[in-house]
């Protein structure tokens, strides 16, 4: 399967780094026009900078924007007035008890995990049903099915994504626009990097073993029994962002690594 999105343009928010990286990335490949989005304009150009050196020839640009603020969506759609394709990736995720979460923490997570990919859609998805084209994507989380006892605030935003993707996808019914969820599991970005060299330095481990013993601690249903990496998860992302996946709509698309036990 060739993809080729020429003539298409995307956005994919939260893509200076990680998994929305990864994203632009493959997308550009496919011959997409993309749009890096992220909150500082120096991250945002040297994202665009990696992006068209990895992808010669590829149509890349960016805006800075703050998606986490209704501010900061209406200057990256004052930006960007229209896109084919739209992927929700922009998101924070933090470990943290649940007895010490305060209520700006709730917030937080649900203004950056939720409401950023509820004003977007709402800001670009009536232009994909005018046009009878048009695919969104929000990057949701295996934690919204299996909410992790470490970090419920995170889950509870990941469940909210997929209730919001479905309904929107109802609204598609006859036409060539679909949304769906994509659910990652435990997957190596550069923020989770970090958090993984963390918990080797304060568990005397290589890297490596803390990696492991995370998967096989928090998370051992799994069937990789590793973190995927972010092309893993992009590949997905650009997938049922094709032409090729018009048939595929109100999803939730798991790429967890099997750690979800149940067969459907």
């Amino acid at each position: 399967m060739k993809i080729d999105l020429s003539g298409k343009t995307a956005l994919v928010t939260g893509s200076t780094a990680g998994i929305g990286h990864a994203i632009a990335r493959g997308l550009a490949a496919t011959g997409a026009e993309v749009v890096v989005n992220g909150r500082s304009q120096p991250n945002v150009d040297a994202a665009v900078a990696s992006i068209a050196k990895a992808v010669p020839g590829s149509k890349v640009r960016g805006v800075a924007a703050d998606v986490s603020t209704a501010a900061g969506c209406k200057a990256l759609v004052a930006a960007l007035p229209q896109t084919d394709i739209l992927i929700n990736n922009a998101g924070i995720f933090e470990p943290k008890d649940f007895f010490d979460i305060p209520d700006e923490d709730w917030t937080r997570f649900f203004e950056v995990n939720v409401m950023s990919g509820v004003r977007l859609s709402r800001a670009y998805m009536q232009g994909m049903l005018k046009r009878n084209w048009g695919r969104i994507v929000f990057v949701s989380s295996e934690s919204g099915l299996n909410i992790p006892t470490e970090m419920i605030h995170y889950g509870t935003s990941k469940t909210a994504q997929l209730a919001i993707s479905r309904g929107l996808a109802e609204l598609t019914a006859g036409t060539a626009v679909t949304v769906n969820s994509v659910l990652p599991g435990p997957t190596m970005s550069e923020g989770v990097e970090t958090f993984v060299a963390d918990l080797a330095r304060q568990n005397g481990q290589s890297v490596e073993q803390a990696a492991a013993s995370f998967v096989k601690q928090h998370r051992p249903s799994s069937l990789l029994q590793r973190f995927a990496s972010v092309d893993e998860i992009a590949n997905m992302v650009v997938y049922v962002s094709s032409r090729e996946a018009s048939a595929t709509n109100g999803a939730a698309l798991r790429v967890e690594g099997g750690i979800v036990q149940t067969i459907a």
